[in-house]
């Protein structure tokens, strides 16, 4: 696994993937390269308009690519419902989820459409939703993978069930690290239920370590540049890398022979900003399986959403 570039993916042809989040970034990036590699692709997307582009974008870079995209907003479950329902209704098998869209740290506390603060929402409880209402088309694949993106700001994360949608008090960065803990929770317990049940389902979780993208802007920018994000690009590229080397984690999660049942992948760099995907560790609250089993739980509740079998 030494220096894993997107070079070292194997043939895709014939499997499916959706990558959410992947108009722009490292959902893009990811989709695109997985297209390189003969995958059919579904770009799901918040914006018609953006999704229509980043689709033209591959189709110019990938001639010929089977490529598709879907309006899918994972802050709405009407949404994700919706596509779910057109989604299972054409009876095909899907391959590889990529759970990549998110939301960070926007300065104000927002919610969802269901009235879930936004970044659980988007971050966690929308992907939950969707990987259990696509569990049926996974099943239809011999090797299904659920890709999870995470990110190292898990590491101050801590899921306080007590005020998990941010009433009592709201912090941007504690809110996105919660969310981003809820992922790794997530991706591990799945990987325990499946295995439990006999399910050939691979789910795995990766970070990009510190990728220039715009989320930064979507996020503590709030929608444009500031001062803020401003010093951040001017200051920070010793210390992040590009979308493109920021994808190589959640490809090696989605196609790598390699990638372990429960595993983690992120950058072998300096505190894992930057660098070529491996195995990588998580802190101990992304290991408490009591934990895992009660957001589980808590999440079914509030999405409505069942892992038939699971």
């Amino acid at each position: 696994m030494k220096n894993w570039t997107a070079d070292d993916i194997p043939p895709l042809e014939g499997k499916r993937v959706l990558v959410t989040g992947a108009n722009s970034g490292i959902g893009y990036r990811t989709a695109l390269e997985l297209a390189r590699k003969g995958a059919a692709v579904i770009l799901a997307c918040r914006s018609l308009a953006r999704g229509a582009d980043a689709r033209e974008r591959l189709r110019a870079e990938v001639p010929g690519a089977p490529v598709e995209f879907v309006v899918l907003d994972l802050s709405s479950l009407t949404s994700v419902r919706a596509f779910a329902s057109t989604f299972a209704a054409r009876g095909l098998a899907l391959d590889v989820l990529v759970n990549n869209a998110g939301v960070m740290a926007p300065l104000q506390r927002r919610l969802s459409a269901d009235g879930f603060e936004l970044q659980l929402a988007t971050n966690h409880l929308g992907h939950y939703a969707l990987t259990a209402l696509l569990l049926p088309s996974l099943r239809r694949s011999p090797a299904p993978r659920v890709v999870t993106v995470s990110s190292i700001a898990h590491r101050g994360g801590r899921i306080d069930f007590e005020d998990l949608q941010s009433e009592r008090r709201y912090a941007p960065w504690a809110a996105y690290s919660q969310s981003k803990l809820a992922n790794l929770l997530f991706a591990f317990e799945l990987s325990r239920r499946a295995g439990r049940a006999g399910l050939p389902l691979l789910s795995v979780a990766a970070h990009p370590g510190v990728a220039r993208t715009n989320i930064v802007v979507n996020g503590l920018g709030g929608g444009k540049p500031n001062l803020l994000t401003a010093a951040m690009n001017l200051f920070s590229p010793p210390f992040t890398q590009s979308e493109e080397r920021g994808a190589l984690p959640s490809l090696f999660a989605a196609t790598s022979p390699d990638a372990a049942p429960g595993g983690y992948y992120g950058p072998d760099g300096f505190r894992e900003m930057t660098g070529y995907p491996v195995a990588v560790d998580c802190r101990p609250q992304a290991k408490d399986e009591a934990a895992a089993a009660r957001l589980w739980d808590v999440s079914r509740s509030l999405t409505g959403a069942e892992f038939r079998g699971l």
